[in-house]
């Protein structure tokens, strides 16, 4: 059996979990980059054995940051037969993540105060159109 070092999420890292999933972010992503922060890279077996996530919940997790570019893959070959492992590792910095939901968020509250001028401004017309 082959002995290797598996480092776990620390108080640190789940007070930055936490923050990420109020942004919006799956509390499995947020989980997977917590974890792809502290460490240079990462198979998807060691992500699942050091957060606690289930394989499919890795795999989800990993796709969503594939499909936005914060993460590289690459395949490494294990010895013998069978399929090489995908090892991960985090392409974006942290910051451009942060970044990509607080324009989301910003986003989001500019449509909403839209609406908002848009209601009050529709019910001054009602009020004057009613009280004729």
């Amino acid at each position: 059996m082959k002995n290797s070092e598996v480092k776990m999420l620390d108080e640190n890292d789940h007070i930055f979990i936490k923050a990420l999933s109020n942004l919006g972010m799956s509390r499995n992503t947020a989980t997977t980059i917590a974890y792809l922060m502290n460490v240079d890279e990462a198979s998807s077996r060691e992500i699942e054995i050091s957060t606690g996530l289930r394989q499919p919940e890795v795999s989800l997790a990993m796709r969503l940051m594939c499909n936005k570019s914060w993460v590289n893959i690459r395949p490494e070959k294990k010895p013998g037969k069978g399929r090489p492992m995908k090892i991960y590792s985090l392409a974006a910095p942290i910051d451009e993540i942060i970044s990509y939901y607080e324009d989301q968020i910003y986003k989001e509250s500019q449509v909403t105060i839209s609406t908002i001028k848009k209601l009050k401004v529709m019910s001054k017309q009602v009020s004057i159109t009613s009280s004729k």
